[in-house]
């Protein structure tokens, strides 16, 4: 699937909200959902709102993302996540050094599609893709998208 709407009008939600309500049925401490974004700043925002749906269910939110120490973000890992926020640099050098497992994901969401590819991450994501299983919804959201198809 692939949205654009304007920032503001509720696309985290429109993501996130379905996600959810799906993992309800399932293991909470695997990681099910990813959700990659370019910025360390959104993936804490979507995050945070991770967080908020979740806090009266058994499910549970990490963000993980470059700038900070590996080893509070590998800590909250191994505790286990449902829902993974990450930037992509960050999610390989977790991945690489073995502490997440994307194998159980089902629900793939790239937030902000556009300029993650336009910041040059598609070798990243190429990269994570390999690690995800070939059965899996697939989300493009962006606040822009380019007028020639």
């Amino acid at each position: 699937m692939i949205a654009c709407a304007p920032t503001g009008t509720g696309k985290t939600a429109a993501f996130l909200l379905p996600t959810l309500h799906h993992l309800l049925s399932g293991p909470a401490r695997q990681t099910r959902a990813l959700v990659l974004t370019p910025t360390r700043e959104l993936a804490l925002q979507v995050n945070d709102q991770t967080t908020h749906f979740v806090r009266h269910t058994s499910l549970k939110g990490i963000a993980v993302y470059g700038g900070v120490a590996l080893g509070p973000q590998r800590q909250a890992l191994s505790a286990g996540a449902t829902v993974v926020v990450a930037t992509p640099g960050r999610l390989l050098d977790h991945i690489r050094r073995g502490w997440l497992d994307l194998s159980h994901v089902e629900v793939l969401v790239l937030d902000e599609a556009d300029r993650m590819l336009d910041m040059g991450f598609l070798p990243d994501i190429r990269r994570i893709m390999d690690y995800l299983p070939k059965r899996r919804q697939t989300l493009l959201f962006s606040a822009t998208m380019p007028t020639k198809s």
